[in-house]
This record gives C-alpha cells, sequence and structure tokens, in this order.
C-alpha cells in the first residue's frame, strides 16, 4: 500500500493508488458492492473516507487473496456482523471529540474558501 499522509477525505486517484487497483476497477466494484457508495462532493467528484479505504482493501482481499467471487464476497460482507474482517468491529474510543473537532475545523476552512 503505497503511503498518502491520512486525510479526512481521498480522491479516486488517491485511493486508487493506497491500494493498487485501477480506478475502472473501483467503479466497477461500486456497482457490484452496495457498502462501497462513496459521497460526492459539489463538483460530482467521488469523496472516499477511512472507512470506504478499509472497505476496498477488504473487497480486494476477498476477491484477489482469498479467491472469492464478487457475489460470494458480497454476501460475505453483507453477513450481519459474522464478519471476521476489522472493518465491522466497531470501537468507539474516548478521543473521537479530538477527531471530531478537527473534522469541524477542516470544514470550517472548506467552507471559507468555497466563500
Amino acid at each position: 500500500m503505497a503511503v498518502i499522509r491520512k486525510k479526512l477525505f481521498y480522491k479516486i486517484g488517491d485511493v486508487c493508488k493506497l491500494c493498487s487497483i485501477q480506478p475502472h476497477v473501483l467503479r466497477y466494484w461500486e456497482t457490484e458492492f452496495t457498502l462501497l457508495s462513496p459521497a460526492k462532493n459539489r463538483a460530482g467528484q467521488r469523496i472516499y473516507r477511512e472507512k470506504d479505504l478499509q472497505l476496498v482493501q477488504a473487497i480486494k482481499q476477498l476477491l484477489y487473496q482469498e479467491g472469492y467471487t464478487i457475489s460470494g464476497a458480497n454476501k460475505k460482507l453483507l453477513d450481519d456482523g459474522k464478519s471476521d474482517l476489522p472493518l465491522f468491529k466497531q470501537s468507539f474510543k474516548a478521543d473521537q471529540g479530538p477527531a471530531l473537532s478537527e473534522i469541524q475545523k477542516e470544514l470550517e476552512e472548506i467552507l471559507k474558501i468555497l466563500d
């Protein structure tokens, strides 16, 4: 996995570099995996969050390393919390407050830029 500074949002090119896949593969996976549904910005560009990156890595692992078919991988990902993938093991930490403050500051900066 390539090294890119941890950000709140990633563009499709960043995700492809980080996950070592081609953009057309990622766009295809978005049509096949209902869980992979990145938001779009005002310009219509896909914006991916950290959880989307984790999901892309999980999909890649299931398809390429574990040999699942697309439908099999989709079923495994949709399985109600029985997945052993770290993506679905959510734990809430006490240090999320500072992260939310950082997100708010970055969003305010974006709004200033857009105005």
